[in-house]
């Protein structure tokens, strides 16, 4: 040993030598620092990626914080728009139940923001705190010297703020010279009382102390508009739009069915690809591989002579008739949605213009899009693995910037799983960095992992499978994994009873109740769900052949026109049920609900409550499409906001009907042919109305 020594970090020398072929715990940069944080909520796979909340909506923001002892904490949440560090928003985080601490935000408007928790131990606080717990004289004299040195800290650190905080400075010191003063000599209640002082310590506060702050790291947060939570969608082929059989429709003829639309209550209106179909190994009707020279194809084949992405379909219109349907739309509260499909017909100018973008095959043909035993021969798929990438990535960007640039900002992505995640994250986040306003609907019939992860890629929306949820447990199990499960921070549900594609079995020859029973289902559970029309109002229910969930002449390869005037049309039924999501907040999220038990298995019962408790919803269904069904539901007062013993109404807006209920358990029962459920309104019952209303049960 030659006694020279070398330096150590702060609180190395106290911990013990490692063992050989065992790490050792590196030291902290400061053992001082006594609080941990070690979760924040929302948060996404430990920051990678954005949590999702709605602008101009209260947020709540979590952070698990603690340290040793009892002292007092002070937790803060600092939070700026993503990469304006100009201007960063503090505020004090309020303690709840085991060790969470909570605030709300809202964020003013669409876009990125990133958000960070700091907490410190507070010796004022805590001093305050267990002043007002002590009893014995003595103690209670020692406690205010303590405190008038901790006072005269904070006046410290006043007078080192900016100038107009001396006249504070001179407060505390003044109120900490005081205490010292009368701290031997003073009425031991008069010195708490002046060691107390509110309107002193609130002063204090202002000046913590904060040297061994611990500080938990940025995450992000993605604020949307309120249509990426709640929104109701309607699907039509354009080209169908015509009130003459055997005329192909147009951009005009969907602007005169806008009203129709709109009565119905629907806020989106999604076209699929508008753009020229390939003429090449084009489609004929039901799918068939030969299709004649009038032959419309499929939609979805897209590119052709006339152009490709970027152009419209010269039978649909032109660029100003389509400008005319957007504003045309507006005006009644709707806006025009877009699928966007990347994928080519063979003959798409891509195809000649840039081979490399594709996947060749050892014959000199291009490998056709394939999800064995289906074949798209009329579908060429990009090939993201190509050595000319980066000019394949911008220009499927410019697709979309394309189509806002017209004034849509709302797509839904066709089988966006079958496309680069990489480049999902890059496009998206280019997109909503400019055009935050922007929603995407992932249309992804998937594994759970990979549409998962399609949302944590920044896509607002998600298809889902409740197409394929019948049951009472199936939908009890699902429904409260998507709104209660972890992915509720970034996963949003949009759930749909049948799509062009999608002809469940349950709808297969299905009478009108079934429909309606759907319906209900879809539009009270999630607070974002959409119908293909008209096939649905009309209850199109014709596979293609038995267990196949293609639509018999389906309008995904032909013109089909549509008698909305038929009279069994559920268009009625639509438009009120859609009123009352409209006019009833609890069904705008889904965070809230809450299934209660019934003792019937056919029967299903819910409830869904906005967070201050002015609105609650219980909707109950019969799942039973051909027979009257009876059960007793069991109210979760509590949850409900219900207080025990007193009469509550439920008033169901389907049928104008009102109840007088009491307590937990109430009659129920629904005849299918009717209609198949009840949407109560649930409130408490003013003295004037009890006279008026029955009993059920």
């Amino acid at each position: 040993m030659d006694g020279s020594a070398e330096a150590t970090a702060p609180g190395e020398a106290l911990l013990p030598p490692a063992e050989a072929g065992v790490a050792s715990v590196p030291p902290p940069l400061d053992g001082r620092v006594r609080v941990i944080i070690d979760a924040v909520v929302p948060q996404v796979d430990g920051g990678r990626f954005a949590g999702k909340c709605i602008a101009g909506e209260p947020t709540t923001i979590t952070a698990h914080a603690f340290t040793d002892g009892h002292d007092r904490l002070r937790v803060r949440l600092h939070w700026c728009a993503d990469g304006d560090t100009t201007a960063v928003h503090q505020v004090e985080m309020t303690q709840g139940h085991n060790d969470e601490w909570h605030a709300q935000v809202c964020f003013p408007t669409p876009g990125r923001y990133v958000f960070s928790v700091t907490a410190w131990v507070d010796g004022l606080r805590s001093w305050r705190h267990d002043f007002n717990r002590r009893v014995d004289e003595a103690d209670i004299r020692i406690a205010a010297k303590v405190g008038a040195e901790l006072i005269e800290g904070a006046a410290a650190r006043a007078e080192g703020g900016e100038a107009s905080t001396t006249g504070d400075a001179q407060a505390l010191r003044s109120w900490a010279g005081q205490l010292r003063q009368e701290a031997d000599s003073a009425d031991p209640e008069a010195l708490r009382e002046l060691a107390l002082d509110e309107r002193l310590n609130a002063l204090a506060d202002e000046y913590p102390d904060k040297r061994f702050v611990a500080e938990f790291p940025e995450r992000p947060l993605f604020a949307d508009r309120l249509r990426a939570r709640f929104s109701t969608w309607y699907e039509l082929f354009p080209r169908s739009a015509s009130d003459e059989p055997g005329r192909h429709g147009s951009f005009r003829d969907v602007r005169k069915r806008l009203p129709y639309v709109a009565s119905m209550g629907f806020d989106v209106l999604y076209f699929p690809p508008i753009h020229p179909i390939g003429r090449e190994k084009r489609k004929g009707p039901n799918n068939t591989l030969e299709a004649g020279p009038e032959d419309v194809g499929s939609p979805w084949a897209i590119g052709a002579a006339e152009g490709g992405h970027k152009s419209i379909h010269p039978q649909l219109g032109t660029e100003q008739d389509f400008a005319e349907l957007v504003q045309a739309a507006k005006q009644l509260g709707i806006e025009i949605a877009l699928d966007i499909a990347l994928q080519c017909a063979p003959d798409h100018p891509y195809v000649k213009e840039h081979p490399q973008w594709f996947r060749w095959r050892p014959d000199g043909t291009v490998q056709y899009a394939e999800n064995p035993p289906k074949k798209y021969q009329d579908i060429y798929p990009f090939n993201f693995e190509t050595e000319d990438w980066r000019a394949l990535w911008q220009e499927l960007k410019s697709i979309f910037d394309f189509w806002i640039a017209r004034g849509v900002t709302i797509f839904r992505v066709d089988n966006p799983h079958t496309k680069s995640f990489a480049f999902w994250e890059w496009c998206i986040a280019e997109i909503t960095r400019e055009h935050p306003e922007v929603i995407f609907l992932a249309e992804a019939f998937t594994r759970p992992k990979v549409m998962h992860r399609l949302a944590k890629l920044g896509y607002s929306q998600s298809y889902t499978y409740f197409t394929w949820r019948n049951t009472k447990s199936e939908l009890i199990e699902y429904f409260t994994e998507l709104a209660h499960g972890p992915g509720y921070h970034y996963f949003r549900p949009n759930v749909w009873p049948n799509t062009p594609d999608i002809l469940n079995e349950q709808l297969h020859h299905a009478p009108r109740s079934v429909f309606m029973q759907r319906l209900v289902l879809a539009a009270t559970l999630c607070s974002s769900y959409g119908i293909y029309g008209p096939a649905y109002e009309l209850l199109e229910n014709r596979p293609v052949k038995p267990g196949s969930e293609e639509y018999l002449d389906s309008e995904k390869y032909q013109l089909r026109h549509w008698d909305l005037e038929r009279e069994d049309s559920l268009q009625w039924f639509i438009g009120l049920v859609n009123r009352i999501r409209r006019e009833n907040a609890a069904l705008h999220d889904n965070r809230s609900l809450l299934f209660l038990p019934i003792d019937n298995e056919h029967l299903l019962a819910y409830a869904k409550r906005t967070p201050d408790g002015r609105n609650t919803v219980l909707t109950v269904v019969n799942l039973d499409p051909h027979n009257v069904q009876a059960g007793i539901v069991d109210v979760n007062l509590q949850a409900l906001g219900i207080e025990p013993d007193t009469d509550y109404t439920v008033h169901d807006l389907l049928s104008q009907q009102r109840f007088t209920w009491r307590n937990g358990r109430n009659f129920v029962q629904l005849d299918p042919n009717h209609t198949p459920a009840h949407i109560f309104i649930v409130r408490p019952q003013r003295r004037s109305e009890r006279d008026f209303f029955t009993f059920e049960g």
